[in-house]
């Protein structure tokens, strides 16, 4: 099967009409592909909050968008009435942060008649940065795999995350093409099954030869098959370079290191928060009961049961081998290695 390019982006999962922003529904796949449209900044909102989009540098990307609809009427108060509709849509995703942050800059800084032309033209100029960073970490990632490494992957780090070809799945997805992964196994990611859902589509979409595992079968596939590295993207990275992302990435992270293997987390340089000193100062996401006690609406446990969600957990930066941004390769990842490379 011949091997896409890494600047060719196949998946037409957000798509700025002007007058509004076209989003695949990610809950629907791979059953159903349905878009939705977002007119407004609440309904951006509600679209990130109901996880019609996910990833944390596609919310940032959608955020931006959504202050560019807020700005259609030229007026400043409509941007910055919408920004905390926006800003509480999802708490852990720093990007979805640094984009309203940016966007309300420009808006401030913009005279009102000029306003929503210059907010859509700052909005993509944010997606097109984030769809840059992608190919470049990318490359930088898969220069640190040896060849024909055997890969594992948590939650869904690819195009459907992000404004191009993915974080974590892009690293791989270049390693891939240059010869250096040869199996690709990512965990389900329960309860949400971002995994199985997404993660496991794109890469059989892009011919790379992948195998599903349950999230509790990552330990016996580390202890019993050659396992060369772990590769996972984040939703926040702390000054320290703590690591936050999907539930079960610190698990991960805990037997990699127990087995020798590396531990690699990609993300773009808007995912690191230096405002947050460390890992126990990043707020955690706790979503629906509903989302754990129930698949597609069909009950798996008793009726009135009880569950946590927790929507992501984090890693201490002494489990990672390496953190992959855009502007730089971060080993050790630690907090004087982070700002350095954050300075380039």
């Amino acid at each position: 099967m011949s091997k896409r390019p890494l600047h060719e982006d196949p998946i037409k999962h957000i798509v700025w009409k002007g007058d509004r922003l076209q989003v695949l529904d990610q809950r629907l796949l791979p059953r159903t592909v349905k878009h939705v449209t977002c007119r407004t900044a609440a309904d951006v909102a509600k679209a990130t909050k109901d996880m019609v989009l996910r990833g944390a540098p596609l919310i940032g990307c959608a955020a931006a968008y959504g202050m560019a609809l807020a700005s259609r009427r030229n007026r400043l108060s409509d941007v910055v009435a919408a920004e905390p509709v926006l800003r509480r849509a999802r708490p852990t995703a720093v990007n979805l942060m640094h984009a309203l942050d940016h966007m309300l800059g420009v808006a401030k800084r913009t005279p009102e008649k000029n306003l929503g032309k210059a907010m859509a033209a700052a909005a993509v100029k944010y997606y097109e940065d984030d769809l840059g960073y992608n190919a470049t970490m990318a490359r930088l990632g898969a220069a640190l795999l040896k060849k024909g490494s055997n890969v594992i992957t948590h939650c869904n780090a690819g195009a459907l995350a992000t404004a191009g070809i993915g974080t974590a799945v892009g690293m791989i997805r270049a390693g891939w093409i240059a010869g250096k992964v040869a199996h690709v196994y990512p965990c389900e990611t329960r309860p949400y099954l971002q995994g199985a859902r997404l993660t496991l589509w794109e890469l059989m979409e892009a011919g790379i030869p992948a195998t599903l595992i349950t999230d509790n079968m990552a330990a016996h596939l580390m202890k019993t098959r050659k396992i060369d590295a772990v590769i996972v993207g984040s939703d926040r990275i702390a000054a320290n370079a703590d690591v936050c992302n999907k539930i079960g990435t610190y698990g991960l992270a805990i037997l990699a290191k127990h087995h020798g293997i590396p531990f690699y987390v990609v993300a773009p340089s808007t995912t690191v928060d230096l405002s947050t000193p460390h890992g126990d100062r990043i707020p955690i996401e706790e979503r629906s009961v509903q989302e754990v006690v129930e698949i597609f609406g069909a009950k798996i446990a008793p009726k009135g049961a009880k569950a946590h969600h927790f929507g992501f957990d984090v890693t201490p930066h002494q489990l990672v081998t390496a953190i992959v941004t855009e502007k730089g390769v971060v080993s050790p990842a630690n907090e004087a290695n982070l700002r350095k490379v954050l300075s380039n």
